[in-house]
């Protein structure tokens, strides 16, 4: 399958100690979007602004009437889980803590900003009515924001919510329908059916086959993530073997480079040839089919209801997947910068520090090998300890900087805009 790089890497490589200064320097004009304070905008704040520009309101605002219908009582039946130890409870106190979405609705913020970014240059073909009088923005293209929400969330029930029992007696068949482990598992399939059906009768209502198509392809990528690589019991994700890829490596170091994964077709499925058990190149598939594919293809059929032409969807579709990338990347950062471990005791096995870590030091895979069966067998303090004094987090500041650069330099090919000033200032919230 043909496969191209939008950027050059080596190029972007070269610029990666400059980086900052090339985003700082752009913003030295009449026209500067942030000053030196500015640029150390807290994400929060930064997300804070984004929605008062486009006026978006969470869709979950819509799923706290569908939740406190009396007939469903969703607040109660959490509740029953409390003391049982089903991840359904933490997943939904995560996912809809009052009547509030997580980080999923940041990407609805930024497909949004994205419409707005781009403009609408075929005005003779919209009816007034076809916008929102408060932002802007086509009720189409909000629609779409809020759908993918919905989306993501009902994912993110089925994957982190339901509790994988094969590993009980009798695989759980012994146990009553009305065992809370049960009844746990049930919530958490019926909501995230219930969230998926939702968004996807309310997207088929925007009647455009090719968004329809980019969100079949985006929730096949998705699918296909929960999929690769080694896992354990419970489907939590583990890197692979760095030993393996390194004994194949010595015996034809030619055929290795790194993949991209900006592809000339988006809508086939990404190469998983030599992939894995590299660091960089297994950690961007990974997140590219957890997230920034759905992002990065949200931005684009936001474009195409904008009716803009196909190098302008293009270059929606990369901010999306790079701003997904960096987001994950810095994310992956605040796992390691503490000293200290998170609430939960555990963190992502195929976060990229400790990917970039394992390439360098493969011995500390002896340990990730105790969590084949369990994570919980996992020594996670140890793993933290390592990885942080290690030469992983630079790597991944060099992989941060790799990827919002990218995304700087399709930004500047819209005109300066207050969506434009906001998108970046979200740029700079997770490198700051």
């Amino acid at each position: 399958m043909a496969s191209r790089k939008l950027f050059s890497t080596r190029s972007v490589l070269c610029l990666k100690q400059s980086t900052r200064r090339i985003s700082l320097s752009s913003y030295k004009c009449e026209e500067a979007v942030a000053s030196q304070r500015d640029l150390r905008l807290s994400w929060d704040y930064a997300v804070e602004d984004a929605i008062k520009h486009v006026g978006y309101q969470s869709p979950f605002l819509k799923l706290g009437y569908m939740t406190t219908d009396k007939n469903v009582n969703w607040n109660k039946n959490i509740e029953n889980l409390k003391n049982s130890g089903h991840p359904m409870y933490d997943t939904a106190k995560i996912l809809l803590a009052n009547g509030k979405a997580n980080v999923n609705q940041m990407w609805g913020i930024v497909i949004l900003l994205t419409s707005k970014l781009a403009g609408y240059p075929a005005t003779n073909l919209w009816k007034e009515d076809d916008f929102d009088r408060n932002s802007g923005i086509l009720k189409s293209q909000r629609k779409l924001a809020e759908n993918v929400e919905f989306m993501t969330t009902g994912d993110d029930f089925h994957r982190d919510g339901v509790l994988n029992m094969q590993h009980f007696h009798k695989s759980g068949m012994n146990l009553d329908n009305d065992n809370l482990l049960i009844y746990g598992n049930k919530m958490a399939i019926l909501a995230g059916d219930m969230l998926l059906g939702y968004a996807s009768m309310e997207i088929s209502k925007i009647r455009n086959y090719k968004v329809t198509a980019l969100v079949a392809a985006f929730a096949r990528d998705f699918a296909e993530s929960t999929f690769i690589g080694d896992r354990d019991i419970q489907n939590n994700p583990l890197p692979s073997n760095p030993l393996e890829k390194l004994e194949v490596q010595k015996a034809n170091p030619e055929i290795f480079e790194e993949v991209s994964s900006d592809q000339i077709d988006i809508m086939l499925p990404f190469k998983l040839h030599d992939v894995m058990g590299t660091a960089e190149n297994e950690w961007k598939l990974r997140h590219t089919l957890g997230g920034a594919s759905r992002l990065g293809k949200s931005c684009k059929a936001a474009l195409i209801l904008g009716k803009h032409d196909e190098e302008k969807q293009k270059e929606a579709y990369f901010i999306g997947k790079h701003m997904y990338l960096s987001y994950r990347a810095a994310k992956d950062l605040n796992i390691f910068r503490s000293d200290v471990l998170p609430a939960s005791g555990k963190f992502s096995l195929i976060s990229a520090p400790l990917l970039f870590h394992l390439e360098e030091d493969p011995s500390l895979y002896d340990e990730i090998r105790k969590g084949l069966e369990s994570i919980d067998n996992i020594n996670f303090a140890k793993i933290h300890e390592a990885v942080r004094n290690g030469p992983g987090m630079g790597k991944t500041r060099d992989l941060l900087s790799k990827n919002s650069l990218i995304a700087y330099t399709l930004l500047h090919k819209f005109p300066n805009s207050d969506c434009r000033r906001i998108l970046e200032n979200l740029m700079f919230s997770l490198e700051s």
